[in-house]
């Protein structure tokens, strides 16, 4: 465990080798499992004001399940709030592009310059999941495996790129570029103790 700041970041994080490999998962992340993608409380108001500017990148299903449950849902198996999905499986706010990969309709939006949130962090940040500790007022940065990701792993072996580094950017629009700056640090400092 490697303490950045207030944060505590799980070796696996800077250890591990990651590179989203859309071509060969289609993006499954974004239809697989029980629960939305995880939202911070701060989120909630953002996702109910863009709405209606997202509604245009989203497909029928996705719109359907909005307006009936809402932008996002309470989940009681992950006790927070998460992203709508449609009839329990897919996000709602999920879409294909023409090689049938899944795509953020929200950073559809974004991209198009139709909105400034880009998408949530917690998929921002994938495959790093922050677990809350609200009584000692800290964070952990942990990494999730799932199996659906294993394309992702062998690519990021194969080109030497740790989970942290291919979320650089996630990492410093949640935390800022110092924090990123001391995680760098601190991992090039294991990869030297460790003779890597």
């Amino acid at each position: 465990m490697i303490i950045v700041q207030d944060k505590l970041v799980s070796d696996d994080v800077v250890e591990q080798q990651f590179i989203c490999n859309l071509s060969a998962c289609k993006g499954a992340c974004c239809w697989e499992g029980d629960f939305g993608a995880p939202l911070e409380k701060d989120e909630l108001p953002v996702l109910e004001a863009l709405l209606e500017k997202v509604k245009p990148f989203l497909s029928p299903a996705g719109i359907a399940a909005i307006e009936t449950q809402g932008p996002y849902q309470w989940f009681e198996g992950m006790q927070e709030h998460g992203t709508t999905l449609i009839d329990g499986g897919p996000c709602a706010y999920m879409t294909y592009d023409a090689l049938g990969i899944a795509q953020c309709g929200i950073e559809m939006a974004w991209k198009a310059g139709e909105i400034s949130f880009q998408k949530p962090i917690s998929c921002h940040l994938y495959p790093i999941r922050i677990a809350k500790y609200e009584h000692f007022d800290s964070e952990a940065l942990n990494y999730d495996r799932w199996d659906i990701c294993s394309a992702a792993c062998a690519l990021g072996e194969k080109e030497q790129v740790p989970v942290y580094r291919f979320l650089k950017d996630a990492i410093i629009r949640k935390y800022g570029e110092a924090f990123y700056e001391e995680l760098d640090g601190a991992a090039k400092f294991l990869q030297e103790q460790n003779g890597k």
